[in-house]
């Protein structure tokens, strides 16, 4: 009998089942935390829908832990027929029951620490498994970065990209590797990151003890926050298929060596990220809603200062980076 090298990073994969589970639990939960969270939720396709077609790889910037890849997916499922997989960090689980409740909503694990020999051996089973999953159609989700931007700077981590396209049985090259996996970036945006405070208290907290860091209990908060705090207006945006700039750029890309042209691609999800970013009015509201939020941290000599400073800054960059794709027109 053939090992199951995927055995412990797949997700639970009982067809029936799940669909039961999405239909009378998951699915109507879902909806409900929408409504009390979020005064709207919606997906935008600024692709075609064939850019879809035969499932994609969507790469996201990374707002909130579970609901990021959650939301997107009774989206698509309910829009237009596609359930991606998910991958989620082995850091989040916290409890083992959590694990097993992440399987079976198509979560599949992607594990994190280690030696380098084996981060390097994890990232070409996961690469494996994710490159098994489009050989059958299948779509995926996964984030832009390990952990989210503290500080609303989305960037696309090559070591990503570079863990794509590891697993490579027919010797493609990685443009054509890329291509076969057809990635469609994802913009998301949140009105309110109901996490910004507790990204303000991380950032105090390692500047003051560089040595400083988070606990499974942090993690467990965060994602109980992200959950259950409020986010106003939610926008999901899947961009056009890489496919279409690749061919357009394939001449220029060609001459470039692997490490160039995964960095190439990386720029180029970040673009199309921030070209489809909803950018929202801030005002004296927002500015109440800043001093609210750096009353809820609670920490030893807290500078109240850098904090609100901290978390301007996280939504001030994403208007940045908007201005700045848009005003080179480098789309």
């Amino acid at each position: 009998m053939k090992k199951d090298i995927y055995k412990d990073i797949r997700a639970y994969d009982l067809p029936t089942l799940l669909n039961i589970a999405d239909a009378i639990g998951m699915f109507p939960f879902l909806h409900r935390l929408a409504r009390k969270t979020t005064t709207s939720l919606s997906l935008e396709l600024r692709c075609d829908k064939s850019d879809l077609t035969g499932g994609a790889v969507f790469i996201s910037n990374h707002r909130d832990i579970v609901m990021d890849a959650a939301w997107l997916s009774i989206m698509l499922k309910e829009q237009y027929g596609i359930r991606p997989y998910m991958g989620m960090g082995t850091n989040l689980y916290g409890r083992s029951w959590i694990e097993h409740v992440c399987k079976f909503n198509r979560c599949f694990s992607v594990i994190r620490g280690g030696t380098p020999r084996e981060v390097l051996t994890r990232s070409q089973h996961l690469s494996g498994y994710i490159g098994s999953l489009r050989d059958k159609g299948e779509s995926v989700w996964i984030a832009q970065r390990e952990g989210r931007a503290k500080d609303g700077n989305d960037k696309t981590q090559d070591a990503v990209i570079k863990m794509l396209t590891l697993h490579n049985p027919q010797q493609l090259s990685l443009l054509e590797q890329l291509k076969r996996l057809n990635i469609c970036p994802d913009s998301i945006t949140y009105q309110y990151d109901p996490c910004d405070f507790l990204k303000a208290r991380e950032m105090q907290l390692k500047r003051d003890n560089p040595d400083w860091t988070k606990s499974k209990e942090d993690d467990i908060h965060s994602m109980a926050t992200g959950i259950k705090g409020y986010k106003g207006k939610v926008v999901h945006r899947i961009t056009p298929s890489l496919n279409h700039w690749i061919d357009l750029h394939e001449a220029e890309l060609a001459p470039l060596n692997r490490n160039e042209q995964i960095r190439a691609v990386a720029t180029q999800i970040d673009r199309q990220i921030y070209s489809a970013y909803e950018i929202f009015e801030r005002g004296e509201e927002f500015d109440r809603y800043v001093n609210l939020q750096v009353e809820k941290i609670d920490i030893e000599n807290k500078d109240t200062a850098f904090l609100k400073s901290k978390i301007y800054e996280m939504y001030n960059n994403q208007v940045k980076n908007y201005e700045t794709c848009h005003l080179s027109g480098e789309l």
